[in-house]
């Protein structure tokens, strides 16, 4: 079957934002996700997830373990198990991006203080 954003699971997180589970097994998930302008994530780390975040359009703006990363259009950021870490959306437009995980992240979320 195929999936997008017309027909996925959608969801709303933090200020505005957006997801649509293009895939959602236990083993491996596929987030289409959207970010307004001036947002962000709640700094964190995932116990057993392993992340891959592919950037669609516009700019992402990562924090991993302390240290800003830039991400445009066509670029990806690997985020290992246990690595503190959030994505922002410091642009003027739009965000769009996907997050794939393996095993899946949601339930394993550790908020970082």
């Amino acid at each position: 079957m195929i999936m997008n954003i017309s027909n996925a699971e959608h969801y709303l997180w933090g200020d505005d934002c957006a997801g649509w589970h293009l895939l959602k097994t236990d083993a491996l998930s596929v987030i289409q996700e959207k970010m307004p302008p001036a947002t962000k994530e709640v700094y964190h780390y995932h116990e057993s997830a392993e992340q891959v975040f592919y950037v669609l359009s516009g700019v992402a703006t990562f924090l991993v373990d302390g240290a800003e990363i830039i991400a445009k259009s066509r670029d990806s950021l690997h985020i290992a198990p246990k690595t503190p870490h959030c994505i922002m959306n410091n642009s003027d437009a739009d965000l769009d991006f996907l997050v794939i995980s393996s095993p899946k992240a949601h339930g394993d979320r550790v908020p970082v203080d």
